[in-house]
């Protein structure tokens, strides 16, 4: 018979055996995974995409049946896809847009000075018309700077600056009215009475929806209309909003991470939404400032909208 010294002894090689292929197929793993998880953060920076959506309303009508074209970009945060930012415009001129909204958090609230944000605008206004919507970032910097600088530094771009604004334009002979507000659409109690809302925001959300032509609000959080009554209460026809980088983190199957006032795994938080009586568009953006976690397996986006009957 076997010795007992003997059947041990071939049990621990067969352990150890065991625990050598379970070590090679971890390290396997991690060799796999490191740069994989490189390659995921490297294009979440710099594989630049573009994302068409198609929507339609009846007040669209162009006298040729052409469509509506806009190109919709947020959230660069002074990114500068590896020194090579002309890309980003040329990606955005072969788009033909008829008009841009750059929809804020186009810099960084601790950058330096706003020159990259700055140089870019001014480009994409060569293009075409841009409308420039103030996000978190930018109204952080001026608090920062302790100055309001910056507002005049964009409207020099040839940008035009709406915040509770809005502009009436005629595109291919087509009614729109695009206006720009940040704070949010309802009172604390989630209903929207004047008295309770943010100061002006009640009397600029009802001149604003007094019209019959196309309305598209630039609006950098979704959170100020998804939240409460807002979707419900205001006749807006589309909501354009950034902010929440398509949750940051994007994990296949699961989705977008975290995404602002709506916390982790947010139901808006990229694409185009039906919610009440408006569509809400929201961008995963072109970048993300210093945070705990950076854009994973999440493409930076330049959105083109087409719009017809």
């Amino acid at each position: 018979m076997m010795s007992e010294w003997m059947l041990n002894g071939g049990i621990n090689m067969k352990k150890h055996k065991k625990l050598k292929i379970a070590a090679g197929i971890l390290c396997l793993l991690l060799i796999i995974a490191i740069p994989l998880c490189y390659y995921l953060i490297y294009i979440s920076y710099n594989h630049l995409t573009v994302n068409t959506y198609d929507i339609k309303s009846q007040k669209i009508e162009t006298s040729n049946g052409e469509n509506l074209k806009f190109v919709v970009v947020g959230d660069l945060h002074d990114n500068t896809f590896n020194d090579n930012d002309d890309k980003l415009v040329q990606t955005i001129k072969a788009q033909n847009p008829d008009f841009i909204i750059a929809d804020g958090d186009i810099l960084n609230d601790d950058s330096k000075n706003p020159d990259i944000a700055m140089s870019f605008i001014k480009r994409l206004v060569k293009i075409a018309p841009v409308y420039y919507a103030l996000g978190n970032h930018e109204l952080e910097y001026m608090q920062n700077q302790k100055s309001e600088d910056l507002l005049d530094e964009i409207k020099s771009t040839g940008a035009i600056l709406l915040e509770q604004e809005y502009k009436d334009i005629k595109v291919k002979g087509v009614p729109v009215r695009i206006g720009g507000m940040y704070g949010y659409a309802f009172d604390p109690n989630g209903t929207t009475k004047k008295a309770d809302m943010g100061d002006g925001i009640y009397d600029f959300l009802k001149d604003f929806e007094n019209t019959s032509s196309y309305k598209i609000m630039m609006s950098h959080r979704p959170d100020s209309f998804i939240f409460g009554e807002a979707s419900k209460a205001w006749d807006i026809d589309l909501v354009v909003s950034s902010h929440d980088h398509g949750g940051q983190v994007v994990f296949p199957f699961l989705g977008g991470f975290y995404g602002g006032d709506q916390g982790y795994f947010p139901e808006y938080i990229h694409g185009l939404y039906n919610k009440d009586k408006m569509k809400i568009l929201i961008s995963s953006g072109l970048g993300s400032n210093k945070q705990k976690l950076p854009r994973f397996n999440n493409v930076p986006e330049v959105m083109l909208v087409n719009l017809s009957k």
